[in-house]
């Protein structure tokens, strides 16, 4: 489907103080690929996840979603078909039940209850956490805020599921019901991460982001086993490719 693909076209983006975070960018991500987006502090991966996402409007150049161009008139039609993660959970858990957040999208574009519920439950079903949908967003561990941030995307069925530092902070366990459940989508996945272990199992295909341009565009293990490549843009090898034997078990 048209609408699945997800095209960037000279995208360049200053901040107010002058900064040039995002220089001349160009990629086009089709149906059912899983992209990393990875790169050092400051290379512009949040940046750029936020022009995708029309958090930002660039500079220069475009966004397209299918054939549709992301303007702030667009904007409710792009926001039913990209759903974004962000890197803090508690930037998307506000209601005073989980129910209450996963709900709170597709009530706000008019659903009916029944079907308002049937999304809910389907989308807690998917993160593994129905359980937890009369708890208090800000009584869940670390862990199970991630899955419950994740589900409030899930519940407005998007094509593209964009996420930023998907396993941040967590404890090794929760990291690994993450990775597993990013493993599982069938969506159209963008992550950007430094966690490269985590791209490397979840990703096929991988950009290189430095000082906000692409440095690299390519197949996920290829690109993640150059040292060279990843060291001249401030980043180290994935530890299961140093040869770390309890990560390495993970990989495929």
């Amino acid at each position: 489907m048209s609408h699945h693909r997800l095209e960037a076209r000279d995208l360049s983006f200053s901040y107010p103080d002058g900064h040039e975070a995002i220089k001349n960018i160009s990629f086009c991500i089709h149906h059912g690929e899983s992209v990393g987006i990875i790169g050092a502090n400051g290379a512009g991966k949040s940046t750029l996840l936020m022009l995708l996402t029309g958090l930002l409007f660039p500079g220069s150049g475009e966004v397209l979603v299918g054939d549709v161009r992301v303007t702030k008139k667009t904007l409710p039609m792009i926001r039913q078909r990209l759903g974004m993660v962000f890197q803090d959970p508690d930037d998307q858990l506000f209601m005073t039940t989980v129910y209450d957040d996963v709900a709170f999208g597709p009530r706000n574009y008019g659903l009916d209850e029944k079907e308002v519920g049937e999304r809910v439950m389907k989308a807690l079903d998917m993160v593994g956490i129905p359980h937890l949908k009369d708890r208090a967003p800000y009584k869940l561990s670390g862990g199970e805020k991630r899955a419950a941030s994740i589900a409030t995307v899930l519940s407005m069925q998007p094509d593209i599921l964009i996420m930023d530092e998907p396993t941040a902070g967590l404890d090794p366990k929760s990291r690994r019901k993450v990775i597993e459940l990013l493993k599982s989508f069938e969506h159209t996945k963008i992550i950007a991460s430094h966690d490269l272990d985590m791209v490397l199992e979840t990703c096929k295909r991988v950009m290189v982001i430095r000082d906000g341009q692409v440095a690299a565009d390519g197949e996920a293990l290829k690109l993640l086993t150059d040292a060279k490549l990843l060291d001249s843009c401030g980043l180290e090898l994935p530890l299961s490719v140093q040869g770390c034997p309890v990560c390495s078990n993970h990989i495929g």
